[in-house]
């Protein structure tokens, strides 16, 4: 198969790649089918809609930023970023997680209810004016 992305242009892909999301994303429930895509140099995985290629999300395993974060059964847990030009103004939404199963071939999305876990996480911080707590 083959879609046009606006990330990474047009791809080849193998059908058996394609991510099934019954119930799909917050906001997006209509797209159910997205790739995930792994570009070496870039830290961000993009998780790509193939019913509408224009629309991808790009997402960071939970791991990296929570050793702790809340675990499912055979999926691992996506944060969804908010991309900035200022790498200050970088976020990632905590409280909503993508949860996708490489094996399975499927995903949802839940909410975390936790005080915790924010939905605007920054990613970076500026270490000349870090006093230790993120906002």
């Amino acid at each position: 198969m083959q879609i046009k992305t606006f990330q990474f242009g047009t791809i080849d892909f193998d059908p058996g790649r394609i991510i099934n999301f019954p119930q799909g994303i917050f906001g997006f429930e209509n797209l159910k089918s997205f790739l995930l895509i792994k570009d070496d140099d870039n830290l961000f995985y993009w998780l790509n809609s193939v019913e509408q290629p224009d629309i991808a999300f790009p997402v960071i395993g939970t791991r990296i930023i929570d050793e702790d974060y809340p675990a499912e059964n055979d999926y691992e847990a996506f944060t969804i970023v908010t991309l900035n030009n200022d790498p200050l103004k970088i976020t990632a939404n905590l409280k909503a997680p993508v949860y996708i199963s490489q094996n399975k071939k499927n995903g949802f999305q839940k909410v975390i209810d936790s005080e915790k876990y924010p939905v605007n996480f920054r990613l970076f911080i500026d270490v000349n004016n870090y006093s230790g707590e993120r906002e």
